[in-house]
């Protein structure tokens, strides 16, 4: 996944999350939706980020990995 559809897959799952969030009530399974979407964005943004030091030190950006949740989501704000 290049650069270019992870900023596009990072703009359609924010556009899923606005949309939930602004249904006004949630069902228990559209907060479990909005759940799985964080988590989902935080890997595209570390991916992106793991892309973006890799070119930044002649690194190939392709040897970028998703991580999984559980580290992605260890990590301090």
């Amino acid at each position: 996944m290049d650069e270019k559809d992870l900023l596009s897959r990072i703009h359609s799952l924010v556009e899923e999350e606005h949309a939930l969030r602004d249904s006004g009530e949630h069902t228990d399974e559209q907060r479990s939706r909005m759940s799985e979407l964080e988590v989902q964005l935080d890997q595209c943004w570390d991916l992106l980020r793991q892309r973006r030091a890799k070119r930044q030190y002649d690194e190939d950006p392709e040897e970028a990995e998703v991580r999984p949740a559980s580290e992605v989501e260890g990590y301090l704000q």
